[in-house]
């Protein structure tokens, strides 16, 4: 199961072309907000520590002033994105308290990372924060317009931005950046075992090794930006390049890609810009690493909700 994609919401796109009915929705009895406070979501712990999603009437609402965005419908229910990502320390205590009440059995109420707490989410709670999130990030950034520099104004349930400037009026969507992550392997010959190639970025913590991965530039295929990645980082070049699966990964707001790809060569150089290292790895020196933050082991790998830990995992069962 891919994290982030497996949700119950019905996005209604019908719904958001009236400002009448979106008003009508944020005040219907079942209508619910997913806040978002500067890219982290709003949790709560049950007795046993395991996080969950929590949402809140839409009536509860300390403030009008919060720019909402419909989601759409769970079983009935509106669901709206609210950013407070403007929310000074008083304003902040004061949704983590409405939380607390419409949540009795919620215990540490709190914003948290949702690449944190992400894991421990049942699907569907975790697609529709990620939803979210993206959403907001995008109306926290996306001020003014990319023609004229006017300001821009919401319209179609939070969907599309409206320039202001009488003689402009340009529209501006939602933008998702395509990237793509791959798992490069090395077929299995008399003299050596399957190998899949794994690298890691400086800034993550001492051990952690994933797949490499890359943003698509204007004018190349998928599979010549994944050739095209991996030889500029490890200068190892490929063939078969094979999809798999894409996952959303709204950190900030990007569509990971994944495929898989035979290398055609083995020797390592490492661009220093890209990779602090990169490594060939068996399936048995795999099942030995741990999970990001595990500092219990020497290496690890990526966090369970990626999409590369996804590739990894799908490998080592294929050569197992």
């Amino acid at each position: 199961m891919m994290f982030y994609t497996h949700g119950l919401l019905d996005r209604a796109d019908h719904l958001r072309k009236s400002e009448a009915k979106q008003a009508e929705l944020f005040n219907a009895p079942g209508a619910k907000l997913v806040p978002v406070w500067q890219g982290k979501s709003l949790v709560g712990e049950d007795q046993a520590g395991i996080p969950h999603m929590l949402t809140l009437p839409a009536n509860t609402a300390p403030s009008d002033k919060h720019q909402k965005i419909f989601l759409g419908l769970v079983e009935s229910s509106p669901m709206f994105a609210i950013s407070v990502s403007n929310a000074d320390e008083s304003s902040l205590a004061e949704w983590s308290t409405i939380a607390a009440q419409h949540h009795t059995d919620s215990q540490k109420v709190r914003f948290d990372d949702l690449r944190v707490v992400g894991p421990a989410l049942c699907a569907s709670d975790g697609a529709l924060m990620a939803y979210a999130r993206g959403m907001i990030y995008w109306h926290d950034t996306c001020r003014f317009c990319s023609r004229c520099g006017g300001e821009l104004h919401s319209t179609n349930g939070g969907h599309i931005k409206l320039c202001s400037t009488d003689d402009c009026q340009h529209h501006t969507f939602p933008r998702t950046d395509p990237a793509v992550i791959m798992l490069i392997k090395h077929m299995a010959t008399s003299e050596s075992p399957a190998l899949c190639l794994l690298g890691r970025n400086k800034n993550w913590p001492p051990g952690v090794f994933s797949t490499l991965a890359g943003f698509v530039e204007v004018g190349e295929s998928l599979e010549q930006a994944v050739q095209r990645e991996v030889y500029e980082e490890a200068n190892i070049t490929t063939e078969n390049v094979q999809y798999v699966a894409s996952q959303p990964w709204p950190f900030p707001r990007s569509i990971m890609l994944g495929f898989e790809a035979t290398a055609t060569s083995t020797e390592i150089t490492c661009d220093p810009d890209e990779l602090e290292d990169a490594q060939w790895f068996t399936v048995e020196q795999l099942k030995t690493f741990g999970t990001w933050g595990d500092e219990r082991c020497e290496f690890q790998l990526p966090r369970t909700d990626s999409i590369a830990r996804f590739l990894i995992d799908r490998w080592i069962n294929e050569q197992s």
